[in-house]
């Protein structure tokens, strides 16, 4: 595994960079980092969740059902599984979503049922099934593996009755929850492991218990506020000894998380009397400096056996001249151990090495969670032989030798983060990974792959052609890019659910299509790559790469995850796009011109192994050519009315420090431009929405109605000037008075991470794409008052 920590020369190179900038454009100065708000209370998520339902029932919209567009032919990420034992009686299955709810199958996956879709959080970190009660569920929300695309939780859920119903129960704070361990006689009795904020510090984390079923909870392993529990087993022969794993960490926003040579807080632990008292069990693993996640497991058949996943960051060795830069582009200063197993026969109290220990295998578990170990940290033993161990990573990996072998296995995706093993039958597994949810009966040589049936894939946003039918593009986390039709031959309240195709561009991508040309698609790639792609012709040859090269002394490009990249609505041959700066191209992306300075803060402090202090969103008026907006993700916003030539800054009045998320220009006024902040990195759901009808000198507030955030998007109305579209991680909202009030947009929703909203200008039909629901369309002519009538015969 690479890691990427900042040298003294490295950081010399970039100060250089900052000074190379400042000089080209004299008024482009290192902005001051303002005061960031903090987390927000979770009862105000509450709060806002309850009076979202409300505003539901009241809706004048509440009737106009969206419709599920798709994808029926991909799922996504599965955090966990639980399954009701034992097998051949039962055949229920459940199945946890990074961010799409929980599902459940009484068939043996033959049909799924989603049961856990209308609640504050549809992130599940981790389910639990009572071994004395299985209609006994517990869920935990927050998805523990704080990847991009990761949501803060709301605490824990309880259900009675196999998942009919839910109730909220407690531990609100935790925003993620990793593991959650029931008595084996006893359901009142339950522990939970909480990781914590992902972007903040706090104190709700650590290991909790309640005795009485969820009514209270007493905290009862507590390291500090950055340390986390992020797992938790518990011997089989004895229920008050329970083995819980801590990992300090904290996710910047130009980091990914990693240990610090300060940090002491990662490491095992071990209680025999039920949580009241605790000792460290790490002899024999990597110093606490070194130690990363941990994920442990224990042979129910011979319990004293335990292994630990150690993301190991002891330095293996230094990058060849082929590796000096990863996947992504990001420069190497060094490998790390990464993924290493170790094995105690003493319950605890002695540690061996047991993987990497010959270059074949050093080499294997170096790379086998690629640069990202944190996202992982699963490991199971099988109940029945101490020496089978799984280790769930971007391969899905096994040893039969006690960890000194591990082989990978032939499985339908990759990046694995859940299996079950049956107890009574050790062939039968069930996996979660990235791509959904498989089952091998024969211990993993074949497999049964549900890509159908749980629709949770993660979209980052959204794009369309003017085509007939038109289709809809969006990038997909886990997956990459795809497209489909939005097909009316049924009427616009019938739009059936389609099987989505590739597009150009990657998991990380913006695409732009000519309203002239629908074969003609500019998508983004990771970090702000940029192609042009000709789909009328056929393979490779109609793919052109086209962001602008850059000289060696120049400041190395930054560009975000999601890289903005829209074409002028006055002329599409002429391209935007955003890295640090704004580049535009008058030749459809042939050739490029810097049109603004670094727009950033430009902070060689917050430059890391993640790609911040970028453009994040630009938006040209409809209605004056080279008046644009672009915000960044570091908290600063910007006009030009000269196409580029003076650039002036307009974030005085916004919320600072916080992320840019959406500027649109309005179609109707020139002076009026529309604006959403997103807090999510602070650990912040407060709904920021903002709007200016000075070209950006003042701002308004127009949040008020929309009870929780973040926001993700806002979009003007092409048809009506009142009428303007929201989109949170709560759902989608409306407003029919241009910001004054709001209310939600139709009904037929779940509770879903809104994160991209279109209006189709010439079908009015309003399209979301959601965060671990897929695409879901609805008919705008009753919001918008624009009656569309078909073309004869279509």
């Amino acid at each position: 595994m690479s890691l990427f920590r900042k040298s003294p020369a490295r950081t010399a190179l970039l100060l250089s960079a900052a000074l190379l900038v400042l000089a080209a454009w004299p008024f482009a100065q290192q902005a001051k980092r303002p005061k960031v708000l903090r987390s927000t209370d979770p009862g105000l998520r509450l709060q806002g969740f309850e009076k979202h339902n409300a505003m539901l029932a009241e809706s004048k919209f509440k009737d106009l059902k969206w419709q599920f567009l798709g994808p029926v032919n991909i799922s996504g990420r599965i955090t966990d599984v639980a399954v009701v034992a034992p097998k051949g009686k039962n055949y229920t299955i459940y199945a946890a979503a990074a961010s799409g709810g929980i599902w459940k199958t009484g068939n043996e996956g033959t049909t799924w049922t989603p049961i856990f879709e209308n609640q504050v959080s549809t992130t599940i970190g981790d389910i639990a099934l009572a071994p004395s009660n299985p209609d006994i569920i517990w869920a935990g929300t927050g998805e523990a593996n704080i990847f991009r695309s990761s949501q803060a939780g709301c605490g824990i859920f309880k259900s009675t009755d196999g998942g009919q119903t839910w109730t909220p129960m407690g531990l609100a704070a935790t925003n993620t929850i990793a593991r959650i361990v029931i008595h084996p006689a006893n359901p009142d009795i339950v522990y939970v492991a909480a990781s914590g904020n992902e972007w903040t510090t706090n104190p709700e984390r650590g290991v909790y218990k309640t005795a009485d079923g969820g009514k209270t909870w007493e905290k009862i392993l507590f390291v500090n506020d950055e340390t986390g529990a992020v797992d938790l087993v518990m011997d089989p022969r004895s229920s008050d000894t329970l083995y819980a794993a801590t990992w300090q960490r904290t996710r910047k926003k130009w980091n990914d998380p990693r240990t610090e040579p300060s940090h002491t807080g990662s490491g095992i632990h071990k209680t025999t009397d039920g949580g009241k008292t605790w000792r460290a069990v790490n002899a024999g693993l990597p110093e606490a400096k070194h130690r990363g996640r941990i994920g442990i497991d224990l042979c129910l058949t011979k319990p004293d056996t335990l292994y630990a996943l150690v993301d190991n960051y002891e330095i293996s060795r230094q990058p060849t001249p082929a590796e000096l830069n990863d996947a992504y582009g990001v420069p190497s200063s060094g490998f790390i151990k990464g993924a290493t197993v170790y094995r105690s026969d003493d319950g605890g109290a002695s540690w061996a090495q047991q993987s990497g220990l010959t270059p074949a295998q050093k080499n294997l578990m170096e790379r086998h969670s690629g640069t990202f170990g944190w996202v992982f940290g699963q490991i199971r033993v099988d109940p029945n032989d101490e020496n089978t161990v799984y280790i769930m990573g971007v391969p899905f990996s096994v040893s039969t030798d006690g960890g000194k072998t591990f082989t990978s296995l032939r499985v339908h995706g990759a990046d694995h983060h859940a299996l079950w093993i049956d107890p009574d039958n050790s062939n039968y597994l069930v996996l979660g990974f990235d791509q959904g949810l498989s089952v091998s009966y024969d211990k993993g040589k074949s497999w049964r792959f549900f890509q159908d049936g749980i629709p949770v894939c993660q979209f980052f946003n959204i794009s369309y052609d003017l085509a007939t039918p038109f289709k809809v593009y969006g990038s997909m986390q886990d997956h990459g890019s795809f497209r489909a039709a939005v097909d009316l031959s049924r009427g616009r309240d019938r739009i059936p659910a389609q099987r989505f195709e590739g597009a150009p561009g990657g998991e990380g991508t913006t695409h732009a299509i000519d309203p002239t040309d629908p074969d003609i698609v500019y998508s983004s790639g990771f970090y702000g790559t940029l192609s042009r792609t000709d789909l009328s012709v056929p393979g490779r040859e109609g793919r052109k790469t086209i962001l602008p090269r850059t000289y060696p002394e120049e400041p190395r490009l930054r560009g975000q995850w999601l890289a903005p990249t829209i074409l002028s609505p006055h002329n599409p041959n002429i391209v935007y796009h955003g890295m640090q700066v704004v580049f535009r191209s008058l030749d459809r992306g042939d050739t490029f011109e810097r049109i603004s300075p670094d727009l950033t803060t430009n902070n060689p402090a917050e430059m890391g192994d993640i790609r911040y202090q970028t453009l994040f969103t630009i938006s040209e008026s409809p209605l004056k050519y080279g008046l644009i907006y672009a915000g960044t993700d570091d908290g600063r916003m910007w006009v030009t009315r000269d196409g580029g030539k003076a650039w002036a800054e307009i974030t005085a009045g916004l919320a600072p420090g916080k992320w840019m998320a959406r500027a649109a220009a309005s179609a109707f006024d020139l002076g009026t431009v529309y604006l959403a902040q997103n807090g999510k990195r602070d650990d912040d759901f407060t709904p920021y929405l903002w709007k200016s009808t000075d070209f950006g000198r003042t701002w308004t507030d127009i949040s008020k109605g929309i009870p929780v955030g973040p926001v993700n998007v806002v979009r003007e109305d092409p048809f009506n000037r009142n009428v303007l579209y929201a989109g949170t991680d709560m759902g989608a909202y409306v407003s029919l008075d241009a910001g004054a009030t709001w209310t939600v947009l139709g009904g037929g929703l779940p509770s879903t991470y809104v994160h991209d909203l279109v209006i189709h200008p010439r079908d009015n039909i309003i399209v979301i794409a959601t965060h671990g629901r897929g695409m879901w369309a609805l008919n705008a002519e009753t919001v918008n008052g624009r009656v569309i009538r078909p073309p004869a015969g279509r």
